[in-house]
Order: structure tokens, then C-alpha cells, then sequence
């Protein structure tokens, strides 16, 4: 994460950390280094694949068997057999007005996607961050930007190539993975994934979601990282900032959601033997 000089700018940056769950996300790092070594899985990881690679969809209900995975659980570790429950890319909303806009030139807001978009904000909701319809406007002649960038470059940058960079791939295209190491497509990211998907673009940049720990165990994430020197040490002053983050949200309620004991339990001792630096030490950025 770039941490800002001015304090204007620092407080956002706080406030932006918070809302990605960024402390959790900082915890979970150490405690996944804990738990399967140097392999372990990072949040908000940037990884490399070929779009045709991605063919499937994660198919959520909800329930607790499929969960929606939001890019707050990047980097989890999560068993069971969620990863079995798959459908074909190509037929989301998102991905057919991409299709239809892109290669038979139909004008966004001819698309079955922007006119449910403006009823929705017509409703009083956000979708898509959009308060309003000339927002809307705005998020499609960027989707347009880049469409164009994408052609003529042949590639899509990594998010810590785009002047918006936040933390990581955080924001990119977001990707769970499965016990056999298959790419699997869900929420977030949608419109650069049909993006990359129309003009077969080969690698892409995405965004580490949930993964199942037999992909950990078996060290499937290794053929899609970078190489090992692009992946460089975190600064004193990213641990001050992450220290920090951890201190303003333990008071908040749901800081420890969806964490066991064992989690804590783990934390605790690696903050009582010392531990925790030399890990912070040995996690990018």
C-alpha cells in the first residue's frame, strides 16, 4: 500500500484501509504465513494468468455451503466444497453488454445492464459506487478508455500501474481458486474480465480472492505468481501503518468476524514471542 505524506491525504487513506478491511486482511497475511510457509496465499495478491484459463464461474446462493465471496475475504483459506459448485462464464449481465457494446456496437445505454442500472439508481441505490446517472455516464466512458487501451496496447495493467492504486491488485479482477487449481470468476472486476476475455489477452493481472486449502497444500498459486524478485520486502513504515490500522480497528466489533479462536489464539502468541516482525518483514506489499 502507498502510505501519502500529508496528513489530509493519510487520513484518507485510513479511512479507505477501514472500509477494505484492511487490518483483517493485514492479520490474515501473518497468520497464513503462520499456518503454510512462504507459500501462502497474500491479499489483495496480483497474479498472472491467461484469460482463456478463466472459463468458469463461482455459483453462490448465499448459503453457508456457498457463500458470496466479496474482495474483503482476498487471501482466505477456506475449506469445503464450495469450489464444486461452477457454471460457464459469458452469460453475466456485465459480460453480455460488454459483448454487445464492444463487437456489435450497441450503445451502452441500449443494453439491457444500464437501463436496470439507472432504474437502480432511480431507486435511490448505488450500483457500481454510482450516485447518479451522469455518473453512470462517467464509469462507462472509462470502461470505454480502456477498452481502447487494451486493443491497441494487447494488455491490461496491473492496478499498481494506474494512478488510482490503492493496495496491491486490490480493485482488479477478482479470482477464487479451487482445489484443483482451477480459475474461478466472482464478483468484482467483471467488465476487465470480459474485457480480456474479447480481445484474448494473454497474461492478465488478477486480483487473489478465497482459495481452498488443498490448492495451498498442493502449491498451486506458485505457476501463477510473479517471479520471486518482483515480490519485494514490505518497508518499516508499511508495518508502522499496518500496526496501526490493527490498533484503530480493535475496538471495532467485526474486526475478528468470521475468525476462530484458532486465529486468535495464533495472533496472541506470535505478538507475545516476537514473531510478528520478522513476519510483517517477509510479507510484500
Amino acid at each position: 500500500m502507498a502510505i501519502p505524506e500529508s496528513p489530509s491525504k493519510r487520513r484518507y487513506y485510513v479511512s479507505r484501509a477501514l472500509e477494505a478491511q484492511i487490518p483483517q486482511k493485514f492479520l490474515r497475511d501473518v497468520i497464513n504465513r503462520l499456518r503454510f510457509g512462504a507459500d501462502a496465499p497474500l491479499s489483495d495478491e496480483c497474479l498472472w494468468v491467461d484469460s482463456a484459463a478463466i472459463s468458469e464461474v463461482y455459483d453462490h446462493d448465499g448459503s453457508d455451503a456457498a457463500p458470496r465471496f466479496r474482495r474483503n475475504m482476498s487471501g482466505r483459506v477456506l475449506g469445503g466444497d464450495w469450489d464444486l459448485r461452477r457454471k460457464p462464464l459469458g452469460h453475466e449481465p456485465k459480460f453480455e453488454a460488454c459483448r454487445a457494446h464492444f463487437l456489435d456496437g450497441t450503445p451502452w445505454e441500449r443494453t439491457p445492464l444500464f437501463r436496470r442500472l439507472t432504474d437502480e439508481i432511480a431507486q435511490g441505490k448505488r450500483p457500481d459506487d454510482c450516485a447518479t446517472v451522469d455518473d453512470l455516464h462517467a464509469r462507462y466512458a472509462r470502461l470505454d478508455a480502456l477498452y481502447d487501451e487494451a486493443w491497441h496496447t494487447r494488455r491490461l495493467r496491473p492496478q499498481k500501474d494506474l494512478p488510482e492504486y490503492f493496495r496491491r491488485e486490490h480493485g482488479g479482477i477478482l479470482v477464487h481458486i479451487a482445489r484443483d487449481g482451477t480459475l474461478l470468476r466472482s464478483s468484482g472486476g467483471m467488465h476487465r474480465m470480459a474485457i480480456a476475455k474479447l480481445l484474448n489477452l494473454n497474461p492478465i493481472p488478477v486480483q487473489l480472492g478465497v482459495v481452498h486449502p488443498l490448492a495451498v497444500r498442493d502449491h498451486l498459486l506458485t505457476r501463477l505468481r510473479a517471479p520471486a524478485d518482483t515480490r519485494r520486502p514490505r518497508a518499516v513504515p508499511e508495518i508502522a501503518f499496518g500496526l496501526a490500522l490493527i490498533a484503530t480497528a480493535l475496538p471495532r466489533q467485526d474486526l475478528w468476524a468470521h475468525s476462530g479462536t484458532g486465529l486468535k489464539r495464533s495472533v496472541i502468541s506470535a505478538l507475545s514471542d516476537g514473531r510478528i516482525l520478522s513476519l510483517f518483514n517477509s510479507l510484500p506489499v
